[in-house]
């Protein structure tokens, strides 16, 4: 069965990942990049290789959806999988179902401060970055192999606000929603209970181990995968549009503030704009 851990794009899906693949996939909580494949994305090009999907048609992989998980699933094991998409249907496909996944975590992130991860990843001015949060038809794909592979690896993700809706009302999973300023400021206690909420859901009978668990939150600290990146680089981390370097995955981190970065304006606007969700949310 999988287990999601889904967001929007930019809003600490890396670094949960980071933390859980830490905690389960090494003997001591110490966290090194290698271990993060164990948590890989879906969809990826590689689930529906043996499908007969078109390449150049942006959404043809969404038929195939439930019957890749489906061989993802064959052996019975638990898998851990990362996701952007959104919860829902596409062209009358459903994402995901009952048969095929065990739950998920949700990590949400206030969206004036995505807008800023967001504006530096995908190198865009403040303006498209807006309009990219708030497409609520928006996808996703691998835009620097799109020739070799199509869209192979589309991912329906909606609007910042459609994306988070729809895993938080949907009712055909156990999921648990955290925050990503939560996970920040309490990242031991936080990410104890997602470990809890993982272990219970998946019926996992082992006794929660403190010391890996703190292990897993110290090697996973922001300015600890900032200096392995500047080191080592980073797998996930992607080349500029207007030159070969790598744009810097790990980015500002703690430090992305949209009281410090955002004109009064663009807060105004931001804020206005995603009112009833921030609410919701207990965002101020």
């Amino acid at each position: 069965m999988i287990f999601w851990i889904a967001s929007y794009p930019k809003s600490g899906n890396t670094w949960l990942r980071a933390l859980i693949s830490a905690y389960y996939y090494s003997k001591d909580g110490i966290f090194n990049q290698n271990i993060l494949k164990n948590i890989r994305q879906f969809p990826e090009k590689g689930h529906f290789i043996d499908f007969n999907y078109d390449p150049d048609k942006v959404a043809d992989t969404a038929k195939f959806w439930i019957k890749s998980q489906e061989k993802i699933n064959s052996d019975k094991k638990i898998k851990f999988f990362k996701t952007h998409n959104a919860f829902g249907k596409v062209n009358d496909y459903d994402f995901t179902n009952r048969d095929n996944s065990a739950g998920g975590i949700y990590i949400v992130r206030d969206p004036r401060n995505v807008i800023t991860s967001l504006k530096n990843f995908y190198e865009m001015d403040y303006e498209k970055s807006l309009k990219w949060m708030t497409n609520s038809n928006n996808y996703i794909y691998d835009v620097m192999n799109i020739k070799k592979y199509g869209y192979g690896d589309f991912q329906f993700i909606s609007s910042w606000s459609m994306n988070f809706k729809s895993w938080n009302i949907q009712k055909k999973i156990p999921i648990k929603i955290i925050k990503y300023e939560d996970l920040l400021k309490e990242t031991f206690f936080v990410f104890k209970d997602i470990v809890e909420f993982i272990n219970k859901t998946l019926n996992i009978k082992e006794k929660i181990n403190n010391d890996k668990l703190k292990n897993s939150v110290n090697s996973t600290h922001f300015d600890k995968l900032k200096k392995e990146e500047k080191k080592s680089g980073f797998n996930e981390a992607v080349s500029s549009k207007k030159n070969s370097e790598k744009i810097p995955f790990f980015y500002l981190g703690p430090d992305n503030d949209w009281k410090k970065i955002l004109d009064l304006d663009q807060q105004k606007r931001l804020t206005d704009m995603f009112k009833e969700d921030l609410i919701e949310l207990g965002y101020k």
